[in-house]
């Protein structure tokens, strides 16, 4: 079978070959032989690659590798390089070769070993191999540091190999192993086409004629740096098909001459067959210079090399030979010649003259330095044809080194070497590159060549022996005396005395006569078709000087016939054998850090790419401003009642704020009760300063500047400071005071000081205020005797200060602000006369402790004796009815809940229901009567006096403060905390049971004395396991899908990172920059999921309908917000780290050399020598990947900026424009990865499901924006709420609770905002409840007020998008729910109310049994339309299934005395009407905060039925979190369980 096979392969083969040729005959009538390939493929047609460019090396022995495979040997089992080329090939220069070879030959040899041969290029992935230089070398470490490495890199290998012993590493030849002429043509058809000038079949040419042109960007050519001059580069080095042509002077002259020989016969064969096309010239013309070459290496170079050694006669093509290059050959015997590599190069004319060379400093020399000639771009000695002429003629008259073991300093210590260290030792590379090919060692190839083994080391060269042999004596020290360990190089360079040695010559003759008897192109071979006998005989006879000849402007005399030798008689003898001392010396190894110049700029970049946020930060600062100030140009212009208060009029001036303060324009005016306003410029009262009682008024003038600050001493209070636009204006205002005082016969005194000691003078409101405030605390801590931490630490108080503090007054102002009321309330205005004993409008330290002692400490009886006093204006122990509507009054008009009618309407039905109505005067008598039933409640009232807060929560536990109103009477002791607690408790069940319905009230309350059971007393580790059991019971879908998720994303950020670390070697990721390319691309695969998942999140019409399915019971819908921040923050997160690895990344590749970053990026390099890596602009701003990055940060910080909660309420509309930048996200982030610089583009791959998902529910979204709906009604109802109703869209199925988003058609049709429907499912109208607390919805409100409908002639319509489901519309699930709603919150409740009541009036069934909803306003008038919905629901609850509890939290405490009377007022009202005094409700209202946990845990008792209580909770952060906590509390019990649903706003 694979016999067949390969028959069939070959057949194959064969039929392209001759299909290749027919195709070719056809095209040229001229051209009828076989064109041999550039890349040497098909030369053999059972083996097609043998000899082919890109092949292995053919070893001639088994490797020597350390393991047996790849690993190389290295010190200590070996000797260091460096140190055998100190040992052996160190000498003097200036011996002759003892055959008289010339230099001529020495560089022949060069590029004939070019020809086939090259395979030092670095492989990858990139594997080092450096060379520790002995400490102290006197070249390359003079200072002894003992850190120098010469830098190696490992030879590019065949990744076939390398795999078992059987198998071992073999590198690459990367040029065909034929004598084809790929040095001349180079070793593909593209490299070819490059060269050519497809003009008269020659070659291309430069300026020049007789030169190549040369290089003017990324090409074919190696491209290594100039040591001598650091030039570097791609540009002016000549176009050759040898890479390596450039690498110095010499091989480049080489390879001119074979340039100018293919033009000279292209031209000549122009001249004999005008009509012959491009190709055919070229054709024939290359096929006579490939056939030249091929003689010349074989017939004439090759014995003048091997010396003693025959080389065999032809006997024809023999196929089964392999022609591929050995390893021993190249690594080993073919460098035989750098021992004939003199220190430089002689240049001469045709007349002897041999001339000077110009060195690198201007000077001359006798002749041009090897060591400084290495890829010179600009040779001054090599500028024109003429030079290359001279320099030929030089090389053929020069005499080489010595054929021995030594090599001169310019390849030993002066080789070229990399930017980083430029030069190097070729010696010690040699040998290393040896050990990297895994030579065998010397004897193991003598035996292979059938030589005998050598023993011992004189008989390796005895006569070198005799001469020297302590040279043999300190290599056996390096070796260990083990000979069996002698390497082939230095082995084979000993043995070798004025030729190659037995060794090297075997290995050398065995590889050319391979090459020859295996090409079928030869040009002996007869069957091949390509020449004649005669042809073959021309070309045999064509010899090298004939080539030069031609080749150059000389005459046939003027080089000898044998080029490759000097005999005596020959023209143009050398002056003399030159040495180095002769010459200019070698330019010193210089260092190069790639990143030398870039760590600012680099710096800056990465620090502003961390800016970013910042910046993104400042702009979404800018725009809120500016959204806020538009807004608040907004309400002025719009303003729905103008102010009453007339402009202030008076003086103008700035009030100083203090030291920190700025100042603040004001207007300085004195009424008729000597009253000194201070107002604002809109009007609004900042103070209002008395200026009775006083017999004079001190005014302080600063006297220096420009005369404009005035100072006016208030007694009692902080003085006012006042900057004047000029001293005029001031002198105005003076007069108008001394006038004013004047008229009232006080003085007004008038000094003048300088303005700093004016300032300092002064007593700011900073300064009065810490007077105030250790005022509090010293009375405090007298009157409550609390300890000094709770009444602030007076110790550090100076004695000063505690007598300011004593002797201080608290004026009306600072009294109110005490008590948290304003100065102009009833309640302040009673209290503050009562106390104020001496009537001078202040109150002394003891005028305060007086008044303040009995509300602190004091019994009911006086208590409700102080009220009386407050109100008893006469002081005859009698109120009249007026006084008393006075005191009530005070009261009610703490809450801000009644209008005045209304408080007028409350007042008379408690008069009326206390008896009071027929009486003219009141007692304390009655009024104590009247607040008997609530003595246990006025016991424990307190003012909530600002500062005592810390002493109030000690007293009370928050827990205590439930429901005043209770179903039955207290029996248990009062004052003990825990039974409040228990109290507390029963009274919110006794209310709970009691609004169950009216046949419960004969409920007894002691059964909820003491609701607890043995569950509740569990140990705090059993509560926490309680708690966690509930919480993985309420959130197991969060859980479980939390998990799975998550487990995907650190599942594909492993799978990359352990690929890259462990399973990427042959990229060189690991050895290169493993940890940042780990991190980049295990972040970049969490990133490739997490951004096309994060989409699913937000498609809404999706979501909605997955709730409605059984998925629902395993994917927790609701979270999908919540989660959609999840991965918007751990996408932002990896992003960061992504960002972080590629900082790394960018370091590594800008400090990498190229070899290295064409392993890893092989589409972008093409590794050529050129070692210099792009800078790290390069990567940031000239790269695909680089720029899209960078404007990905760019826009993700903007997103993520704007989508802050902080920011999205200030400016939805930045939020949402800056959103839509997703698309451009993804736009982005496919072209960043489809670039494909380390692995293939991957995040198609998770784009494309839930894209497509995505784009089908933005489908149905634009196949329902499109629809205009009409508006029906619409009303502006108070607290800035407007209610919309309009037309319910054909087939729009809702559920209670769900919300709709809508776009205003006059505001634009690309701004939709989310609200939730108010109207119930089975209304034929939709409706919604809008606030206007924002821009959008402000400008809503504003198209719908009655003027500008009016102009439009009818409301403007809208665009729907919806319904869209959410966690409220469960509420149904659920035997027991519980709805808690704050502010706007309560729109989604008031839906699901009407659709309770509806569905349980029409007797739906459905599972839900009781509702309790929890109201949470500040004011009952923020939103009346609620109260509405509420008296709504209550008229048709026949059944009582709703419960409603309403809470209003502007207000103190609980046990705040004024608190307090309001539930004694809304007790009594309630008894009259039945009815709340302050919402018109049957429902009870509340005064201050709910009380969640004590609720729930009374739910609990009420409902011990119910398995599960449904909470569903909607207002802001604050109320949610609130609610949460007590879920999470009440789930530490063992009794129902509450599962909690919630949406901020």
């Amino acid at each position: 079978m694979d016999l067949r096979r390969k028959e069939t392969s070959h057949l194959s083969a064969a039929l392209l070959v001759g299909i290749c040729i027919i195709a070719t005959v056809c095209c040229h009538a001229n051209i009828d032989w076989e064109i041999q390939r550039y890349d040497g493929w098909y030369n053999n047609l059972a083996h097609h690659s043998r000899g082919a460019a890109g092949t292995a090396l053919m070893r001639l022995l088994p490797a020597r590798y350390s393991d047996g495979v790849s690993q190389p040997l290295q010190e200590p089992h070996v000797p260091n390089p460096r140190k055998i080329s100190n040992l052996i090939m160190k000498g003097s220069s200036g011996l002759p070769s003892s055959r008289n070879r010339t230099v001529l030959s020495v560089f022949f040899g060069y590029h004939a070993v070019y020809e086939i041969l090259d395979s030092k290029r670095p492989g990858c992935p990139p594997e080092y191999m450096h060379i520790a230089v002995p400490i102290g070398d006197p070249v390359f470490d003079p200072n002894s540091t003992g850190k120098v490495l010469l830098p190696f890199q490992r030879a590019q290998w065949d990744h076939e190999s390398s795999q078992s012993p059987n198998n071992p590493r073999t590198q690459l030849n990367h040029v065909t192993a034929w004598i084809d002429g790929s040095s001349i043509y180079g070793a593909s058809s593209s490299w070819c086409d490059a060269l050519r000038s497809f003009k008269g079949g020659r070659l291309a040419s430069g300026p020049q004629e007789d030169m190549p042109k040369k290089s003017a960007g990324q090409y074919f050519m190696w491209t290594s740096a100039d040591p001598s001059s650091g030039q570097y580069g791609r540009q002016d080095l000549y176009e050759f098909g040898n890479a390596w042509g450039n690498e110095n002077v010499f091989t480049a002259a080489e390879g001119i001459i074979w340039f100018r020989y293919h033009n000279y016969l292209a031209s000549k064969l122009q001249e004999e067959h005008p009509s012959w096309a491009d190709e055919e010239l070229f054709q024939y013309a290359r096929k006579r210079v490939v056939a030249t070459l091929q003689s010349i290496v074989f017939y004439q170079w090759l014995p003048a090399l091997l010396g003693r050694e025959r080389v065999p006669v032809y006997s024809g093509y023999q196929k089964f030979v392999d022609p591929g290059i050995s390893p021993e050959f190249q690594a080993a015997a073919i460098r035989f010649q750098f021992t004939m590599v003199p220190p430089g190069v002689y240049m001469r004319n045709r007349t002897c003259h041999y001339r000077n060379i110009i060195d690198l400093d201007g000077s001359s020399s006798p002749g041009m330095r090897v060591c400084n000639s290495f890829w010179n771009r600009q040779n001054p000695n090599l500028r024109n044809g003429q030079d290359v002429d001279e320099l030929m003629l030089g090389m053929a008259s020069q005499i080489a080194e010595k054929e021995d073991h030594v090599v001169v300093e310019d390849l030993r210590d002066y080789m070229y070497g990399s930017l980083r260290f430029s030069r190097s030792d070729l010696v010690a590379t040699t040998i290393q590159r040896g050990r990297d090919n895994g030579l065998p060692s010397y004897n193991q190839v003598r035996e292979a060549f059938n030589l005998p083994p050598i023993n011992s080391w004189e008989e390796i060269n005895p006569d070198l022996y005799r001469a020297n042999p302590q040279l043999f004596k300190d290599l056996a020290g390096l070796y260990g005396n083990d000979i069996s360990n002698l390497e082939l190089f230095p082995g084979g360079l000993l043995e070798s005395m004025g030729s190659p040695g037995l060794v090297f010559s075997a290995i050398i003759l065995d590889q050319f006569q391979r090459i020859r008897d295996g090409d079928r192109f030869w040009f002996e071979n007869k069957l091949n078709g390509l020449f004649t006998a005669e042809d073959i005989l021309a070309i045999r006879t064509t010899t090298f000087h004939d080539v030069l000849v031609a080749a150059c402007s000389a005459e046939s005399d003027d080089f000898q016939r044998d080029v490759f030798t000097w005999k005596d008689g020959d023209p143009c003898p050398q002056p003399k054998q030159i040495t180095a001392a002769d010459l200019f010396p070698c330019a010193n190894a210089t260092t190069l850090h790639y990143f030398d110049g870039s760590y600012v700029g680099f710096g800056v970049t990465i620090a502003a790419l961390f800016l970013l946020p910042p910046v993104s930060l400042l702009l979404a600062y800018v725009v809120a401003y500016f959204r806020k100030s538009k807004f608040k140009r907004f309400q002025r212009k719009h303003q729905t009642e103008s102010s009453t208060q007339e402009a202030a009029v008076g003086i103008t001036a700035c009030e100083w704020q203090g030291q920190k303060g700025s100042l603040q324009p004001i207007s300085l005016s004195i009424d008729a009760q000597q009253k000194l306003r201070v107002t604002d410029s809109s009007g609004s009262m900042l103070r209002c300063l008395q200026l009775t009682g006083q017999s004079h008024l001190n005014v302080l003038l600063s006297s220096d500047g420009q005369r404009q600050a005035l100072l006016l001493k208030i007694p009692k209070e902080y003085d006012l400071v006042l900057f004047f636009e000029n001293e005029s204006k001031r002198a105005e205002f003076v007069d108008y005071l001394r006038l004013e005082v004047n008229v009232r016969d006080r003085r007004l005194q008038i000094r003048e000081m300088r303005e700093q000691d004016l300032l300092e003078e002064a007593v700011t409101r900073e300064q009065r205020a810490q007077i105030v405030e250790t005022f509090f605390r010293h009375a405090f801590s007298q009157i409550l005797e609390i300890e000094k931490r709770d009444a602030g630490d007076l110790s550090g108080v100076s004695s000063r200060r505690t007598r300011e503090a004593l002797q201080c007054e608290l004026s009306r102002a600072e009294f109110a602000e005490v008590l948290r009321l304003k100065p102009g309330s009833l309640f302040v205005e009673s209290m503050f006369n009562l106390a104020d004993k001496d009537g001078n409008g202040y109150l002394s330290f003891q005028e305060f402790l007086d008044i303040i002692v009995i509300f602190m400490k004091g019994s009911p009886e006086e208590k409700s004796k102080m009220m009386f006093a407050m109100h008893d204006v006469e002081g005859n122990g009698f109120l009249s009815k007026d006084e008393f509507s006075r005191l009530l009054r005070s009261f009610i008009e703490v809450s801000n809940c009644l209008s005045k009618s209304q408080a007028e309407e409350a007042i008379e039905a408690m008069l009326q229901a206390a008896g009071f109505d027929c009486k003219e005067k009141i007692t304390w008598e009655d009024f104590h009567c009247l607040l008997h039933d609530h003595e246990k409640e006025l016991k424990f009232a307190q003012l909530n006096i600002k500062g005592m807060e810390i002493q109030s929560a000690k007293q009370l536990n928050r827990n205590q403060r439930v429901s005043f109103i209770t179903s039955g009477k207290a029996n248990s002791q009062a004052g003990a905390d825990d039974d409040l607690t228990c109290r507390g408790v029963m009274r919110v069940g006794q209310d709970l049971h009691r609004r169950q319905g009216r046949k419960n009230n004969s409920r007894s309350a002691s059964v909820y004395v003491k609701p607890w059971r043995d569950g509740h007393h569990r140990s705090r580790f059993q509560q926490k396991v309680q708690q966690f059991k509930r919480f993985v019971e309420n959130y197991r879908r969060h859980i479980v899908c939390f998990t799975i998720f998550y487990g995907i994303v650190a599942g594909v950020t492993l799978e990359r990172c352990y690929h890259y670390t462990l399973q990427a070697d042959h990229t060189g990721i690991p050895e290169s920059t493993a940890v940042g390319i780990v991190i980049s691309r295990g972040s970049a695969a969490a990133i490739s999921f997490l951004f096309p998942y994060m989409m699913l999140t937000v498609c809404r019409n999706l979501i909605t309908m997955g709730r409605e399915t059984i998925l629902n019971h395993y994917i927790p819908f609701d979270a999908a917000i919540d989660f959609h921040r999840c991965l918007a923050m751990t996408a932002i997160i990896f992003t960061v780290i992504h960002s972080l690895g590629h900082v790394v990344n960018v370091y590594v590749f800008c400090v990498s050399d190229l070899s290295i970053l064409s392993c890893l990026f092989p589409k972008v390099f093409v590794n050529d020598g050129y070692e210099l890596p792009q800078k790290w602009t390069w990567w940031f701003f000239q790269t695909v990947p680089g720029i899209t990055g960078v404007l990905l940060l760019v826009i993700l910080a903007i997103m993520y900026v704007f989508a802050s909660r902080h920011f999205r309420h200030i400016s939805f509309q930045g939020f949402w424009f800056t959103h839509y930048l997703y698309m451009l996200v993804y736009i982005l982030t496919v072209i960043h990865g489809s670039f494909g610089m380390v692995q293939e583009q991957r995040f198609h791959i998770y784009l494309i499901p839930p894209a497509i998902l995505f784009l089908v529910d933005k489908l149905i979204s634009l196949n329902r924006k499109k629809v205009e709906i009409p508006v029906l009604k619409a009303e502006l109802l108070p607290s800035d709420v407007m209610y919309l109703e309009f037309k319910r869209p054909q087939n729009f199925a809702y559920r209670s609770g769900q919300w709709v988003r809508i776009a205003c058609l006059e505001l634009g049709t690309d701004e939709y905002h989310p609200f939730t429907l108010t109207s119930a499912p089975h209304e034929e109208r939709l409706s919604l409840n809008i606030r206007a607390v924002g821009p959008w919805t402000s400008h809503l409100r504003e198209a719908y007020r009655p003027e500008n409908v009016q102009q439009l002639g009818s409301y403007p319509k809208l665009y729907l998008d919806g319904p869209f489901g959410e966690g409220h519309q469960d509420w149904k699930n659920f035997e027991v729910s519980v709805l808690v709603g704050a502010g706007i919150g309560v729109t989604p409740f008031a839906s699901i109310l009407k659709d309770l009541v509806f569905k349980s009036s029409v007797k739906f069934k459905f599972q839900c049994k009781k509702v309790y909803f929890i109201w949470v306003t500040r004011t009952q008038h923020q939103f009346e339309w609620v109260s509405d919905i509420i008296r709504e629901v209550e008229d048709m609850d026949a059944q009582e299934l709703v419960s409603v509890h309403i809470y209003i939290t502007q207000l103190p405490e609980k046990f705040d005395l004024r608190t307090t009377m309001l539930y004694v007022c809304e007790r009594h009202f309630q008894k009259v009407l039945n009815r709340s005094l302050f919402t018109g409700l049957r429902s009870v209202t509340h005064f201050g905060r709910p009380p969640f946990t004590s609720f729930f845990s009374s739910l609990q008792e009420v409902h011990p039925e119910a398995g599960k209580i449904g909470v569903f909770s909607c207002g802001p952060p604050g109320l949610t979190k609130n609610v949460e906590k007590a879920c999470r509390k009440m789930n530490k019990r063992d009794q129902a369980h509450f599962v909690h649903h919630y949406e901020n706003f």
